[in-house]
């Protein structure tokens, strides 16, 4: 891999990490733009300083997607099958985008190098990582382990708990509105009351979503570039660099995972936050205003809902979707407030999206790896 292939791969990396912000960064600020708590600008700024510090905050989501889903010892990791397997995951990112769909750009990815992976490799599929068991699930590792399991049950924790949470406020606010406590506690639970102050603690809770945002989707691309780079110095693509550009090399750790540098996470971090900018608000019209009516109240539960799920499996190192436990939460939230008051029609094209994303992306990339190499410009 020569200098030059990985620049490009890096290139095409962050260009998948751009269109990450705009596609799946809005999930984070959707419900306080949807409440009007903050205004569009406002929540991006908030998005980009949270998503900063989420990224730079553990690493153990980049090491599962550099070294735990593909085997190295059955493929080589070359530069066709990294950029084919981000352009795979851009494509599908691009089509829900403008559709407005709040498809998975993690699964994107993950279907992406897994199906690049398969191509590089000749068909054998021993070249993924299927499962390596370990006393608990979560802490095996493998794609059966760290994305199909949790696929199903973040989304599912992430709508109970936005359930619940929903539930228990509407009863706190049923208990002082009522009883021994008298008018003044009654007017303190009308609705423009409950709107102001759950709006002021909505700021608080965006704020965490941000941050757990950036600690799981951000580590994604971080992982992929410590891989290129992990493979370039390895095969001593890399010995030669000039000192200034030393940083390029990634060694390996003991474990046989992949340092993940300062830079790479900084990089990730500032490339995330100007695709939010740039054009997130397809994605929150979605999730903010098409699926269900929301208030302050309902912002704080789903936000609540999701940032404690995703923030859990970022810390074990599973790649969750954010796109399916903010969407999982809402519906929670939206349920608990009453099961008419969801727009099921939207939420049927979201499922279908979520459904297509690992397969439609799995094949995009094997595609693009066997015409490349079928073009001779590869492997």
């Amino acid at each position: 891999m020569s200098l030059t292939l990985v620049l490009v791969v890096l290139l095409v990396a962050l260009t998948f990490e751009y269109i990450n912000g705009f596609h799946d960064t809005a999930n984070s600020i959707a419900t306080v733009v949807a409440t009007k708590m903050l205004r569009p600008l406002q929540a991006v700024l908030l998005a980009a300083a949270t998503n900063f510090l989420g990224a730079m905050w553990g690493t153990a989501v980049a090491k599962t997607i550099s070294s735990g889903l593909i085997d190295a010892g059955v493929v080589a990791v070359t530069p066709d099958l990294i950029i084919c397997a981000l352009l795979g995951a851009t494509v599908w990112d691009l089509i829900t985008w403008w559709w407005g769909l709040p498809s998975s750009s993690s699964h994107a990815l993950v279907g992406g190098l897994c199906g690049a992976a398969l191509a590089a490799a000749g068909g054998n599929w021993h070249a993924i990582i299927w499962s390596v068991p370990a006393e608990h699930w979560w802490l095996g590792k493998g794609l059966l382990n760290k994305v199909i399991l949790p696929m199903a049950v973040s989304p599912a924790a992430g709508f109970a708990l936005g359930f619940v949470i929903m539930g228990l406020l509407f009863a706190l606010l049923s208990f002082l509105g009522g009883g021994a406590l008298g008018a003044r506690v009654q007017r303190a639970s009308r609705p423009h009351v409950v709107n102001a102050l759950f709006g002021k603690v909505q700021i608080v809770s965006s704020g965490f979503m941000g941050l757990s945002h950036g600690m799981n989707d951000a580590q994604k691309t971080m992982g992929i570039i410590a891989l290129a780079l992990a493979a370039a110095t390895q095969a001593g693509s890399l010995d030669h660099l000039p000192g200034w550009l030393s940083f390029l090399r990634v060694e390996s750790d003991p474990n046989g995972q992949f340092g993940i540098a300062t830079w790479i996470k900084a990089t990730c971090a500032v490339v995330m936050a100007a695709g939010t900018l740039a054009g997130g608000w397809r994605i929150i019209r979605t999730l903010g205003h098409k699926m269900v009516k929301l208030h302050p109240i309902n912002g704080v539960a789903a936000d609540a809902a999701s940032s404690s799920v995703i923030i859990t499996a970022s810390v074990l190192g599973i790649p969750v979707s954010t796109t399916h436990n903010v969407s999982a939460a809402i519906m929670g939230v939206g349920t608990a407030k009453r099961a008419n008051a969801m727009r099921w029609t939207v939420v049927e094209r979201m499922v279908w999206a979520w459904l297509l994303t690992l397969p439609v992306t799995g094949v995009l990339a094997y595609a693009m790896v066997r015409a490349v190499r079928l073009l001779g410009w590869g492997g």
